[in-house]
Formats: C-alpha cells, sequence, structure tokens
C-alpha cells in the first residue's frame, strides 16, 4: 500500500490551488436574456446618451424658470396652459413667456421650457395655471446625457452582469453582449462500489452521489459541468477516461484519491502531469489530490459523500470561480454558541457542519460516507489545528453553506 506524501496545511493547499488557476479566454455572444450572472468580456461602451433628450422628472407643468421667479402663495404667478405632453408623445409647440404645458414624468421636455413646476405647486381651472413656488433653471428636469453620455465607458471588461448592470446595457438599446465561456468541467466518478442512478444495484454498491451533488457545484460556480461514465478499478480504463476528460478546462475525480492497493489515480496523474499536493492536514478531505496535468487543473476528491461536499466548499468552489472570471464569494459567517463540547483533531483543520438554530450551532457529528451530514447542517465551523476542545457555550464563527 502506497502512502500519502507529506501532508501540507490547509492554507498551503488553498495557495498552491489559486496559484495555477488561470480563467479561461475563450469568450463567446449571448443574447441579452442569457446574460444574467455571466461575465462581460470587453469594455462596453456607450453608443448613446441616457436620456437621449432632456425630459421632465415629475408631472407638473413645463415653464420658463424666469417667469416663476417672485412666486409665492400670497403672490403666485399667472400662466396660460397651451398644451398637454404624456410619456412617448412628441412636443408640437413652443413654450412662450408666460405659458406652460402639462407634462407626465418622462415625457420630452418642450422647447422653450427649461424647469418643470411639480403638481402639488400649482393651481389649475380651465386652462389657466396658478403657480405658486419658485423654480431655478433645469429644476425636476433629467438633463439628455445626464445619465449615461455617448462614448463613456460604463462597464469594465470582468464586471459579473446583476440586474442592474444588464439595465445599462439594454439602455443602449443593445440586444446582444459579449461574455467569457462558462468553463467545461468534467466530473469523473471512479470505483467498483459506484452504481449509476437507475440500474439496480450490485452486493456492495452503492448509488453515484458524487457526480451529482458535484455537478450542482459547478453549476452554481459559473461554470458547466459534464459527468463521465463511472470508471472501474481499471489503469487501461481510467487512463483513457482521463484522456478524454483533459479536452474539458478542469478535471474532478471522485474517489481513487486514497490510499488503498486499488487507488490508481496519484500514479496516473504523476506519469501525466505534474501533482503538486496530494494529502492535506484537514478532516474531513485528507486524501484531496491536486494536479496540473497536460496544461489542465486536475483535483482528485474524496469519495465519502461528506468529505466529498466539505472539500467542494472549502477548495473546489474558490477555483472554479476564479476559471469562470467569477469574483471571489463574500461568505455569509454568523456568531453563534455551540451546543455541545466539540473535540479537535490533532495536527488537522477540522472542517464541522452544523445547524444554527436561535444562535446555536449544533454538530451534525457523522461519518464521512454520509451524505446527510452536509444536508441537514446549514453551515459549517472551523476547529483550528492547535485547538484540542471546544466547550459547550463557547463562541463560534459559523459559515453558511
Amino acid at each position: 500500500m502506497k502512502p500519502f506524501g507529506t501532508l501540507i496545511p490547509f492554507s498551503k493547499a488553498s495557495q498552491i490551488i489559486t496559484t495555477n488557476i488561470k480563467p479561461i479566454l475563450r469568450t463567446e455572444t449571448i443574447h441579452i436574456d442569457d446574460c444574467l450572472n455571466r461575465v462581460l468580456a470587453e469594455d462596453f461602451i456607450a453608443i448613446r446618451n441616457t436620456p437621449p433628450f432632456n425630459r421632465a422628472a415629475m408631472d407638473g407643468y413645463a415653464v420658463k424658470a424666469k417667469d416663476t421667479f417672485g412666486a409665492s402663495r400670497e403672490n403666485p404667478k399667472l400662466f396660460n396652459m397651451v398644451d398637454v405632453l404624456y410619456a412617448g408623445s412628441v412636443p408640437q409647440k413652443k413654450v412662450a413667456a408666460g405659458e406652460c404645458i402639462q407634462i407626465a414624468t418622462g415625457a420630452v421636455l418642450p422647447v422653450g421650457a427649461d424647469a418643470v413646476v411639480m403638481i402639488e405647486d400649482v393651481d389649475r381651472k380651465n386652462r389657466q395655471v396658478k403657480i405658486f413656488k419658485p423654480l431655478y433653471p433645469r429644476a425636476n428636469i433629467a438633463l439628455k446625457g445626464e445619465d449615461v453620455k455617448k462614448g463613456e465607458l460604463i462597464l469594465a471588461q470582468g464586471t459579473l452582469l446583476a440586474p442592474a448592470k444588464i439595465g445599462v446595457i439594454t439602455s443602449q438599446g443593445m440586444r446582444h453582449v459579449r461574455v467569457y465561456e462558462k468553463p467545461k468541467v468534467m466530473i469523473v466518478p471512479t470505483g467498483e462500489e459506484i452504481g449509476e442512478l437507475g440500474k439496480k444495484l450490485r452486493q456492495g454498491q452503492v448509488y453515484d452521489i458524487n457526480s451529482y451533488t458535484l455537478s450542482a457545484v459547478v453549476e452554481e460556480s459559473g461554470c458547466l459541468p459534464v459527468k463521465s461514465h463511472i470508471v472501474s478499478d481499471n489503469i487501461t480504463e481510467i487512463k483513457t477516461t482521463i484522456s478524454e476528460a483533459l479536452k474539458s478546462d478542469f478535471v474532478i475525480i471522485s474517489g481513487g484519491s486514497s490510499v488503498g492497493e486499488r487507488d490508481l489515480l496519484f500514479g496516473i496523474l504523476n506519469e501525466w502531469g505534474n501533482v503538486l499536493f496530494h494529502g492535506v492536514q484537514i478532516k474531513p478531505g485528507k486524501p484531496t489530490m491536486f494536479a496540473i496535468v497536460k496544461g489542465k487543473p486536475v483535483m482528485g476528491m474524496p469519495g465519502y459523500p461528506t468529505s466529498c461536499m466539505m472539500n467542494a466548499y472549502i477548495f473546489l468552489k474558490p477555483a472554479l470561480r476564479k476559471l469562470a472570471h467569477l469574483p471571489p464569494k463574500k461568505e455569509l459567517t454568523i456568531s453563534a454558541k455551540l451546543s455541545e463540547r466539540v473535540l479537535g483533531s490533532v495536527g488537522r483543520r477540522q472542517f464541522l457542519p452544523v445547524m444554527v438554530e436561535a444562535g446555536i450551532a449544533r454538530p451534525i457529528f457523522k461519518e464521512s460516507g454520509t451524505i446527510t451530514g452536509t444536508a441537514k447542517a446549514n453551515g459549517y465551523i472551523v476547529v483550528v489545528e492547535n485547538i484540542d476542545i471546544l466547550e459547550k457555550g463557547e463562541p463560534v464563527t459559523v459559515t453558511f453553506f
């Protein structure tokens, strides 16, 4: 049985992964309907002014501001209303001295007007309008190009297209946008003990869990998951499958990273590329492996579902987000108190799933081979290497999944 190499600290493993992940450079042009949470692949320069004309920012009356000077409740100014403008209509008349035009929010400001008096500051009878408040020029008006000026850089390359950013693009009348392609991530499940969904299990088999949980993590991280068939413990089949998987941008291999006699992954990756680490000082997930093979990152994940999921959160998601040009995720954390005593893992950093309710963190103590260990948790706590015991009631920081 081949032993692990030197176990490395969690922080070093994270640094190695981050350093060796390079964001993909391929781009594609997609419809605006499909660009939510995609990443802009080029600077977006305004091709027109927004708004494209001077417009009313309030419902009211368009006037010459100087005609309102001195107006008050005791001494109102009298105007003659000569027209009505709705949003989307084209002004047919100019505003002359002593005249006003009723105008709706968003409507084009008529020629001659330089201010809009709000409707609550007037009193109108038929076409006679009394104005009780003086206005300064440009009051209650959105000027042409006030929001966006033609030729202005409005979204930089690398911008994550959230809803408000999409609104900026559509303000320019654009229906298509150039973004970075989603990286393709191949997920390769290994092991004779793994059975396909929908098929009858043989004696000693369990259904494939990791392919589906990992696919969800991959998709959530801005990438495209591609599931391989289940690979048996056969060196020829493993080599053939990995060779095909290396056509993708990132390869995840579930199982086969441990140190049993039939675990062949290390030898293959070491032969074809450079295994940067094999074994991390963490619990769960000690047998995690990371390699660069033919220029592609390959991560060997533990086969046990809880170990695999925890590693997906702490190692895989940050790597995939960088690959996809996504910014690091801002983790949501909360302070809570432990419901019971927790023992540390000597020499290893422990990532312990917990359920937080009413400020109390209840550890989910389950074996790595279970899936409910993470399914019943809504976050995890970190027990660092030099802590032997965390007592009941002790404050801890919970990071939500």
